[in-house]
C-alpha cells in the first residue's frame, strides 16, 4: 500500500509509512520478462558458414559394423551366422578381435517379447560389451485418423 489514511487526531503530520511498495518492483518485473520472451527466439544462431576443414585424424571405424539378431523363434544370429546363446561372447570376440569397445547393432524381430530382448542385452553386457545400439526401421508419422480410416474393415463370416 502506498498511502496511509490520516488519523483526524495527528494534525498536520504525516505518519510514517513502514510498508515497502512493492507495485514497481512487480512492473519492472514484468517488463523484463516480456523482454527476455522476445529476445530469448532470437539469440539462436542461424547464419550459414563455409568451415574450414581441418587436419586431425578422423576417427577409425571399423568397415563392417556387428549385427546381433534376435528371430521371432528366439534364435540369435551374429551377421548372417546363427549362434547358441552360450557361444555369443566367444563368437562377439572372434568377429571384433577382442575389441570390448566395438559397438553392438542389436535388431530384434517386433513379436519378440520385452523380456526375452532384456536377457539378450543382458548376455552383452556380461561379455563386456557395453555399446549397444538398438536399430529399428524409420518410417514417416501417420496422422491419427489416417490410420483408421485406411484399414479395411473386416467383414463378419455367415
Amino acid at each position: 500500500m502506498a498511502g496511509g489514511i490520516r488519523d483526524a487526531q495527528s494534525g498536520d503530520d504525516l505518519a510514517e509509512n513502514h510498508e515497502i511498495n512493492v507495485t514497481p518492483f512487480i512492473d519492472v518485473m514484468l517488463v523484463l520478462l516480456i523482454i527476455f520472451m522476445v529476445a530469448a527466439p532470437l539469440s539462436t544462431v542461424d547464419v550459414n558458414v563455409d568451415l574450414p576443414a581441418s587436419t586431425a585424424k578422423p576417427a577409425e571405424r571399423s568397415d563392417e559394423p556387428i549385427y546381433v539378431t534376435l528371430k521371432e523363434d528366439m534364435s540369435l544370429s551374429l551377421g548372417n551366422d546363427t549362434v547358441t546363446r552360450e557361444a555369443l561372447g566367444v563368437s562377439l570376440d572372434r568377429v571384433s578381435d577382442g575389441n570390448k569397445d566395438a559397438r553392438i547393432f542389436l535388431r530384434a524381430d517386433k513379436a519378440v517379447d520385452y523380456g526375452k530382448f532384456m536377457e539378450v542385452m543382458n548376455l552383452l553386457r556380461d561379455a563386456g560389451y557395453l555399446k549397444i545400439a538398438l536399430v529399428g526401421l524409420e518410417s514417416l508419422p501417420v496422422p491419427h485418423g489416417a490410420a483408421e480410416t485406411t484399414a479395411p474393415a473386416a467383414e463378419p463370416k455367415p
